[in-house]
């Protein structure tokens, strides 16, 4: 009976948990206006949304340049200029192309080799809604001393004050929250840092 108790008690931890990380998704969005800052990365995904508000942001002058983390290696320039509706001398000039990152932990090295490169030392995040709080976390343990601002773009499929309504949005939210607490065992199990990446003038 004990051990039946304790599972009910995690069962309603987890599902108090899922619905905390559900309310902070849904007042995500929408984005509010960043400040200024060095640069911009945009995490590619299922939708061209976060490219085109990465862009928005580049156009805005809101960074000098723009890093797009995650680019399908079949894709080139032109698909990727196609997608986000820059003018083209600004696309040119002012994006560049991550093509190693398979994943948001392949993400955040993606972009710490980038912001080293750049000597960035602040950064704007666009990626979707549900996946900012797991690619903050990420971006921060793999860029520590360098300000990340938030840019979370809203998800089509994904109705954050309604997730639980279609069985696609309900297992999006769950596997997506199942992922967060998994990087917080990780952080708790090292000590709750968030500075395990190399000081921005280390070497790659």
């Amino acid at each position: 009976m004990k051990g039946l108790a304790l599972l009910l008690v995690l069962a309603l931890i987890w599902v108090a948990g899922l619905l905390a990380f559900a309310d902070r998704v849904a007042r995500l969005t929408p984005a509010q206006d960043p400040e200024t800052a060095d640069g911009i990365v945009a995490l590619t995904g299922g939708s061209d949304l976060r490219l085109e508000a990465a862009t928005h942001l580049l156009e805005a002058g809101k960074g000098r340049r723009l890093l797009v983390s995650g680019v399908n290696r079949m894709a080139s320039r032109r698909d990727v200029w196609a997608v986000t509706g820059a003018a083209k001398p600004l696309f040119d000039c002012c994006v560049d192309l991550g093509f190693t990152a398979e994943d948001t932990i392949g993400n955040a090295r993606e972009t710490a080799q980038w912001a080293r490169a750049m000597h960035y030392r602040s950064l704007i995040l666009v990626t979707a809604d549900y996946h900012m709080p797991r690619a903050l976390i990420e971006l921060k343990a793999a860029l520590p001393g360098v300000q990340v601002a938030p840019f979370p773009v809203v998800t089509p499929v994904l109705d954050g004050r309604r997730w639980w309504a279609t069985s696609l949005g309900a297992r999006r939210m769950i596997v997506e929250y199942s992922k967060y607490l998994a990087i917080l065992v990780r952080e708790a199990a090292l000590g709750g840092r968030l500075d395990r990446g190399q000081p921005l003038g280390a070497p790659a």
